[in-house]
């Protein structure tokens, strides 16, 4: 986050340049029609082996960024730590950026019900669903917090509070003992201290982490013994549906592929683990998904992980006239 903040500060001309080339990292991935390059997604990417040498990078992992919504399960395992107690359904949804289908609302609704916590306890900001189809047919509703994406990890955090008799009007403020756990449990599995402080979408406080500090801990996360994060493997990769929603990438890949976890963040951020530890990482510049897929296939590929094909078509009318190519 350095170098973004020297980018807005104002450092002179010839270190503005510098700044904003390594912060564009590099080509990741290119759309092409008709066989010419039409648009160019840039970014940051880095893909460990299973012992956690390096196979791939791109760009500049090791600049610090705000991973999002992928770091859901790393704050799952600091509530876990606390003392929160959960079935594996409502884990899942804890770890998850929901599509806010009925499902998903009916769940976080019955979290907080069945331990006598008021909705008006959560703290999230108001947002119609992040599905397609569910928000389409939310149409006019006013925003809702159960229909948020991040309702479930508000759920999880409020009763981790509750089962430590920890102030729950705060729960979001970076000084509750909840945040600090949080936090802390980033820095013990990225390796790295956090570099800057901000506030997610949700209204959460969010981290400044790299990403190849992000890829190390999902890493440890999906490859250790222990019985917290194990326990969170077993509930997002038992319920797909829960961590995003029917149709989404996430959901898509984690029932076609066993044992892979994935999980995404706003601004195009991706991450994705195989049951080996083997895990891929990336920061797309322009906030987009729509490379992720394409690049993980040709990563997959050269792992000789068998997986579905997630290729990006590029159509003129009813044709595909290209494609989004994998530049890795």
């Amino acid at each position: 986050m350095d170098m973004i903040c020297k980018l807005i500060c104002g450092p002179p001309l010839k270190e503005q340049v510098k700044i904003n080339n390594q912060f564009q990292g590099e080509v990741l991935a290119t759309v092409t029609r008709a066989g010419v390059a039409e648009s160019l997604h840039l970014g940051h990417l880095i893909a460990l082996n299973a012992d956690g040498s390096t196979f791939i990078t791109k760009g500049s992992p090791q600049l610090y960024f705000f991973p999002r919504s992928a770091i859901k399960a790393i704050q799952a395992a600091a509530m876990l730590k606390a003392g929160l107690k959960l079935s594996k359904d409502e884990l899942a949804i804890t770890c998850a950026s929901h599509s806010g289908s009925d499902q998903h609302i009916n769940l976080v609704t019955k979290m907080l019900a069945s331990r006598d916590i008021p909705l008006s306890a959560l703290k999230n900001a108001p947002d119609k669903p992040l599905g397609e189809k569910e928000r389409s047919a939310w149409a006019d509703k006013a925003p809702s917090q159960l229909a948020q994406n991040c309702s479930g990890k508000h759920a999880g955090m409020l009763i981790t509070c509750q089962q430590n008799n920890w102030p729950m009007e705060n729960y979001l403020s970076i000084d509750h003992p909840l945040q600090i756990a949080i936090k802390n449990e980033i820095e013990l599995l990225t390796g790295e201290s956090v570099a800057n402080t901000t506030v997610d979408g949700c209204g959460a406080p969010l981290f400044a982490i790299s990403l190849t500090g992000l890829a190390k801990a999902i890493a440890k996360i999906i490859t250790s013994g222990d019985l917290i994060y194990k326990e969170i493997i077993s509930a997002t990769t038992t319920y797909p549906e829960l961590v995003a929603g029917e149709g989404r990438l996430t959901t898509r890949m984690m029932q076609s592929v066993p044992g892979l976890f994935m999980k995404e963040g706003a601004e195009g951020v991706m991450v994705c683990a195989l049951s080996d530890g083997r895990v891929v990482a990336m920061k797309i510049i322009d906030g987009s998904w729509r490379p992720c897929a394409p690049i993980i296939m040709e990563i997959f590929k050269r792992w000789s992980v068998d997986m579905p094909d997630e290729s990006v078509k590029i159509y003129g009318g009813a044709s595909v006239v290209g494609q989004i190519i994998a530049n890795i």
